[in-house]
């Protein structure tokens, strides 16, 4: 793909990508941008069709195993509306039926797909590009398992992989929210656990940052991008 070089995040949830994201939009306006997913389910209220460039990406990978059998199908449901419960929930979808979607998953047109409670969901490759010709970076929030999964198409990615300090950091951050019920806290533990074990292994990330200190890891995150920052800067001046 010609453009900007996409961004592939990973890490548990309570790592800290929302926050870095945040702040890294919020610093470099109108440098990034968000991929619309596919589905075959049929819109909500208030959903448009296509809609969605401002909106959060899709979670992918987030039903493939080790760590998808954590997971039920209502965290799974909300994992591909958004990622984390405190940002916006307006995700809209290019919604399609299960025949046309089906034939582009065979034809390799999506670089992630999943189906549960029936639907097909899943981010095209065109998706990306239509991001990508806006001279955005696309950034995509992925599981480790997403991750391998881009790895296998021809998507050119910086790959990044966000991490806390220890399990015990982590747990102290997910049960700060008061956001989780037990056991779906023990499910993001479980979930985590996995992510940050697979995350060590060579040559899956181009860096892993250590979030302990929020500071410090937004500026390791920020110099890694930087050149490719500049380079669509340039590119709308």
């Amino acid at each position: 793909m010609s453009g900007p070089r996409p961004v592939v995040l990973s890490g548990p949830s309570g790592a800290g990508k929302s926050t870095l994201m945040k702040r890294l939009m919020k610093e470099h306006e109108g440098i990034f941008g968000f991929s619309v997913s596919h589905t075959t389910r049929n819109p909500r209220p208030g959903e448009e069709n296509g809609k969605g460039l401002n909106s959060l990406p899709m979670l992918l990978g987030a039903i493939l195993f080790p760590v998808a059998d954590v997971y039920s199908s209502e965290d799974l449901e909300s994992s591909f509306s958004c990622p984390n419960k405190s940002e916006t929930t307006d995700k809209d979808y290019h919604y399609t039926t299960r025949e046309v979607m089906q034939d582009g998953i065979d034809n390799g047109d999506f670089i992630e797909n999943a189906e549960f409670s029936g639907n097909l969901y899943g981010t095209s490759k065109a998706a990306i590009q239509d991001v990508i010709d806006k001279n955005l970076m696309c950034i995509l929030d992925v599981d480790i398992q997403g991750v391998r999964r881009i790895k296998e198409t021809e998507l050119n990615p910086i790959y990044i992989s966000i991490q806390p300090p220890s399990m015990d950091v982590l747990e102290k951050r997910l049960r700060d929210r008061q956001t989780e019920t037990e056991e779906s806290l023990q499910k993001r533990l479980e979930a985590a656990r996995i992510d940050m074990e697979l995350s060590n292994e060579p040559g899956v990330f181009d860096v892993v940052i250590i979030n302990d200190d929020l500071e410090r890891a937004y500026e390791e995150l920020r110099d890694i991008l930087s050149d490719e920052i500049q380079k669509v800067k340039e590119v709308k001046s």
